[in-house]
């Protein structure tokens, strides 16, 4: 005799069940597989949510991602052209008309360009300073590409006899459009 039916037939003599017997309803389902189909697809569901809600996820971290990665681009550039705009060194202000234009385009460009003698006589005749940014922020996105930075600018400069720092305060409203892959200034306001 086979070990199962051996088993089988040991167990029906003490009133037990037989274990590894087969149990079937009054349809013929094997009794315990009925919810197993049902439990299948419910699992499948839950896996499909689940991945669904992974991607989404996902799709918003990597926009969030860029969105941050593009107002850094900006206000990073922003900073350090009103460091540069703002440190003026008379005895090169040939160099620092040059350097301006470089960054310049639009509006701005051309009105730097129209008065680029005067502006370029004022810093000959003023004294060596030093810029710093103090804080920079988006304003706001424009439909364009562009963005609008609001700006805190500091001018440190050493005047009297003795020398002693003067500091003076600006605030800016800077337009940076990209061209190409630089970015470059279109406006610039002083703000009152």
């Amino acid at each position: 005799m086979s070990p199962r039916r051996k088993l089988d037939a040991d167990s029906r003599r003490f009133g037990e069940e037989p274990v590894l017997a087969v149990k079937r309803d009054r349809w013929g389902w094997v009794r315990g597989l009925r919810g197993l189909p049902g439990l299948g697809v419910v699992a499948t569901v839950v896996v499909a949510v689940a991945i669904g809600l992974t991607g989404r996820m996902l799709w918003s971290h990597e926009k969030d991602e860029n969105a941050n990665a593009k107002d850094a681009a900006v206000l990073g550039y922003v900073g350090q052209f009103m460091a540069d705009y703002t440190t003026l060194d008379p005895f090169h202000a040939n160099a620092y008309g040059d350097r301006i234009l470089k960054d310049a385009t639009g509006d701005f460009a051309k009105e730097f360009k129209d008065k680029e003698n005067e502006i370029l006589v004022r810093v000959a005749r003023a004294e060596p300073s030093k810029g710093t940014v103090l804080e920079a922020g988006i304003e706001r996105w424009h439909d364009d590409g562009s963005a609008s930075v609001l700006v805190a600018t500091k001018m440190t400069t050493t005047v009297g006899n003795p020398p002693k720092p003067v500091d003076n305060g600006n605030r800016w409203v800077v337009t940076a459009v990209k061209e190409g892959q630089q970015w470059k200034i279109s406006q610039l306001t002083q703000v009152i």
